[in-house]
């Protein structure tokens, strides 16, 4: 290695030396352990896996006063570009899920599924079943460019919505590894030819290289009008440019990302850089430009700045751009002057343009499960049964059924509160607008709790709004256990933030149309103050907000010194 060579992280080690993310992962496959080797286990995120262990079990212990063993299993998650789900897709993995997960799916909030609590000894048959439905585990996670999101409503009046649809898919395609270790790993029956570090034929990734992306880069496509997607918290963001119902092209967006280490001082939240605007034929080749300059130039010494977001900061978008420039081989211009101006959350019953309706139905942090009274799981499987339709997954965690005769609207209705499923009037924008991460007891990561509590303080929170009658107000609320930011809490009205057990830093001042960045009110706030703590908030934006000023932007406008005397 050369001195003016930069040093490389354990895990870019890790990834060329891998055989193309191959490693040992088919030999302890053949073993007895319930859990992979460390090694093994980074690798299995590139084939959609995460290796996780049931936290509530670590608490608990055996008769005789010692530790319980960690109770090991694997979180499988689904790569959906635009989060499109046929009703036999969407079947599979419910039944998939009773048979070889912990009885519930997962709506991520990146429009994907996630099964948790899927044994080590059975993941090879439940990627083999997503696979035979059609769907895929691969590049879910990893250091390569993860799902495509779009906005999912399933418009047909216009080419808009299914140009942006068709679009996410080119774009998973185009990027997805090159690498057969998928197939060769997961695709082949016990007998199939045993790839190993000796055994295996390298093909050529001209995208990835030898060590693949410094660190996971995330992509999604939206219009103006509905920023569902969060297109600025992206690696990279196209944003479509309609003119007389067509898309004439799209600005590029680049240098997002939500994670940040608070320890870490220079790590941060951050909102992309609009960058150009290119037109249709021009997303791809521009895309992999952005892409490879990230792969030559994004940190492969300290994982905490690989993101593209430190190389933004550290080079500016104009030296940003230049470079892409040069690996795009012309110039490109300046973005078009077209913003973010709405956002959407798709539940309730909508008309498609076409005759047909559309619905969406709100799955409270996208846990898809039978409890009590609800029956979601069962619902949902009663209606696709019956009806057959496509189905989008959103980035709020929540699915919409695509092209519903209007006759059958009523017996939908109908099955909806037969099986507990509120409608949309039922329930409050602020919930409707909420989202969290799994946090525990699955996540590894996790600080405190996160899915598991959001519906409690959502719960407190429409009583303080009640209270000052906003209770018909758009406020976003998003949760995170820990600061990695997965449910992206940074940008709207209020995130919260694991901090420590049971309590949370309260981020405000964000919006929505997940345009900005909020900012710290308050640190270390327990879960059961959430609500009491913010209801003086709510009083002094009802008396002193601007004309359609929401809670984000009063809070923004006000800054946090004013709402900390406003809290007392």
């Amino acid at each position: 290695m050369s001195a003016a060579e930069p040093k490389l992280s354990k895990l870019e080690h890790l990834k060329e030396g891998s055989c193309q993310l191959r490693g040992t992962i088919a030999d302890e496959l053949l073993n007895d352990d319930p859990q992979f080797s460390g090694d093994a286990a980074q690798l299995l995120k590139h084939h959609g896996s995460y290796l996780q262990d049931d936290r509530d079990i670590r608490k608990q212990k055996n008769d005789d006063g010692t530790k319980k063993e960690k109770a090991y299993s694997c979180m499988v998650r689904t790569r959906i570009p635009g989060g499109r789900v046929t009703a036999a897709q969407f079947l599979a993995e419910l039944d998939l899920c009773d048979r070889l997960g912990n009885g519930t799916v997962r709506i991520t909030s990146r429009q994907g599924f996630q099964l948790h609590g899927v044994l080590k000894s059975d993941i090879k048959e439940t990627i083999q079943a997503i696979n035979e439905s059609k769907l895929t585990t691969f590049a879910a996670c990893g250091d390569v460019n993860r799902n495509v999101m779009c906005c999912p409503a399933p418009y047909r009046n216009n080419k808009v919505h299914d140009q942006m649809q068709e679009l996410s898919q080119e774009i998973a395609d185009h990027f997805k590894p090159k690498t057969t270790a998928y197939f060769d790993i997961w695709l082949t029956d016990e007998d199939g030819e045993k790839t190993n570090a000796t055994e295996f034929t390298a093909v050529e990734e001209p995208i990835y290289g030898e060590r693949y992306l410094p660190r996971k880069f995330k992509m999604a496509i939206a219009e103006p009008s509905d920023n569902c997607v969060d297109v600025y918290t992206q690696d990279l963001g196209l944003l479509a440019i309609v003119e007389n119902d067509e898309i004439t092209g799209y600005n590029v967006i680049v240098g997002g990302g939500m994670g940040r280490t608070p320890s870490v001082k220079t790590t941060f939240a951050r909102t992309g850089d609009r960058m150009t605007f290119v037109t249709p034929e021009q997303v791809i080749p521009v895309a992999e430009a952005i892409v490879k300059v990230q792969r030559d130039y994004g940190n492969r010494e300290d994982r905490k700045h690989a993101r593209m977001k430190y190389l933004l900061r550290d080079w500016g978008v104009e030296k940003f751009k230049e470079k892409v420039e040069e690996y795009y081989g012309s110039s490109l211009p300046d973005p078009h002057p077209s913003d973010v101006t709405g956002v959407e959350d798709h539940i309730g019953w909508h008309e498609q343009g076409d005759g047909k309706l559309f619905l969406g139905i709100n799955v409270e942090n996208g846990r898809l499960k039978d409890e009590g009274d609800l029956q979601l799981k069962a619902g949902l499987r009663a209606i696709l049964t019956r009806y057959g339709m496509d189905t989008r997954l959103t980035a709020l965690q929540s699915v919409i059924l695509c092209d519903i005769e209007p006759g059958d609207k009523d017996d939908i209705d109908a099955l909806l509160k037969e099986y507990g499923i509120k409608s949309a009037e039922e329930l409050s924008l602020i919930r409707r607008y909420s989202i969290a991460c799994p946090a525990y007891p699955t996540c590894g990561l996790s600080i405190t709790e996160s899915e598991r509590a959001l519906p409690g303080i959502i719960d407190r929170l429409e009583v303080e709004l009640a209270k000052h009658a906003l209770s018909s107000e758009k406020v976003a609320v998003h949760m995170t256990g820990c600061p990695n930011g997965c449910a992206r809490p940074y940008t709207p009205d209020i995130g919260l933030v694991g901090k420590a057990v049971g309590k949370y830093t309260v981020f405000l001042g964000g919006n929505p149309e997940g345009t900005r960045v909020g900012f710290v009110f308050r640190d270390m706030v327990p879960g059961d103050e959430i609500a009491t703590t913010l209801s003086p908030l709510f009083a002094a934006w009802k008396a002193d907000r601007a004309d359609g000023e929401s809670f984000g932007d009063y809070c923004a406008r006000v800054g946090q010194e004013a709402l900390e005397t406003l809290a007392g």
